[in-house]
């Protein structure tokens, strides 16, 4: 079992930045592929980036390229995700998650995912 807890949403104005953390327990955090999800009102939970185990592979959404980071912290069993220059349409619940299986390929299919967080609010004003 792994235990996720999110933080770091809040309210911004468009072009503003915020910085999401995913604080990890439980299970082995750094033999995990991770990922951030995200899901707006009305539509499905989709994919924002996602992380190999060990950092060295990184997969990112189009919509999001060059404007957000994903990193990790092995030693602090901490995700991170810096979203820079926000636009309304970032606006949208923020899901870390962490894969089933150790040392795979960071998939962007959450289903291939077994571990959620609760979850945390990003809104981005116009």
């Amino acid at each position: 079992q792994v235990q996720l807890v999110e933080s770091g949403g809040g309210l911004v104005q468009t072009g503003g930045s915020l910085r999401l953390s995913c604080a990890a327990s439980g299970r082995s955090f750094k033999t995990l592929p991770m990922g951030w999800f995200r899901q707006a009102p009305g539509k499905e939970r989709e994919c924002v980036a996602t992380i190999s185990w060990n950092g060295d592979t990184t997969y990112y959404a189009d919509s999001v390229k060059d404007r957000f980071s994903i990193s990790r912290d092995n030693a602090k069993s901490t995700l991170y995700l810096e979203m820079n220059s926000l636009k309304p349409e970032d606006t949208a619940v923020y899901f870390c998650a962490a894969d089933r299986s150790d040392y795979r390929y960071p998939y962007s299919d959450p289903a291939e995912y077994e571990y959620w967080g609760q979850g945390t609010q990003v809104t981005v004003s116009s």
